[in-house]
């Protein structure tokens, strides 16, 4: 494949593209042991060994998928039962990703998956406070009193967790259906939350990262993500620099 120099800097994660141009001037990038310092220099990347600083650089396509998982499948790379893995239902998609986070088997919604690992670790990271925004069916009706507890925080397995956002959408017959919005991602944490004041989760599905939002998204479906779309996750920022993707 043939790209500009700076590109493929950009794209390996070295520096941004603008700063890429900086590097390539002063005499910091070699192609095939040759220093190369003009600016929109296309390189062949099957052909050529590309160093910077006298180190080769390797470089990857940076993937960011949306999916609305079903129930029934794992959040997962395998599974020695053979049961379905999100990964599965991504039929085109080449590249190896990974899932940021988990959403319990017989949970549903969006669900990011990448190659990337260090926005993962930004996503997941308390310190970003990436909201995560859920639809939840549960067995009862829990009170407004009931539901401020959970927004100041309860404790769970001896931890309190962070205060959460709640909004009653639906009453009917027996359930009802609630929003809660939370930036932390323990091991099934929202069936825990309502089982501690009483509600069992019936239905579970997110709906939201940050200002992500699913959508209508069929289930069983994904999408690959802009920048745009990552900027939304961040609110508007996104705290770190990434390969370059398109728009």
């Amino acid at each position: 494949m043939h790209d500009r120099l700076q590109k493929i800097l950009a794209r390996a994660g070295i520096a941004s593209r603008r700063k890429a141009e900086e590097l390539i001037t002063q005499g910091y990038v070699a192609v095939d042991g040759k220093v190369v310092t003009e600016l929109g220099t296309r390189i062949d990347t099957d052909r050529s060994i590309i160093t910077f600083k006298g180190k080769a650089i390797s470089f990857k396509e940076n993937v960011y998928i949306l999916l609305n998982k079903p129930k029934g499948y794992l959040c997962t790379m395998s599974d020695p039962q053979k049961r379905p893995i999100v990964t599965d239902l991504l039929p085109g998609v080449k590249t190896r990703v990974f899932p940021v986070g988990r959403l319990d088997y017989d949970s549903e919604g969006a669900l990011i998956l990448t190659n990337d690992g260090k926005f993962g670790h930004y996503l997941q990271h308390p310190r970003f406070e990436v909201n995560k925004t859920y639809k939840v069916t549960v067995t009862g009706h829990p009170s407004l009193r009931e539901l401020q507890n959970l927004e100041r925080g309860i404790l769970l397995e001896g931890q309190k967790t962070w205060p959460a956002k709640t909004r009653i959408l639906k009453t009917q017959g027996t359930s009802s259906t609630i929003e809660i919005v939370i930036h932390e991602g323990k091991k099934r944490q929202v069936r825990k939350m309502f089982a501690a004041i009483g509600y069992p989760v019936t239905r579970l599905m997110r709906t939201a990262y940050g200002g992500l939002e699913l959508g209508l998204l069929p289930s069983g479906k994904f999408k690959f993500l802009t920048k745009k779309d990552l900027e939304k996750l961040f609110s508007g920022r996104i705290p770190f620099t990434i390969n370059e993707i398109t728009d």
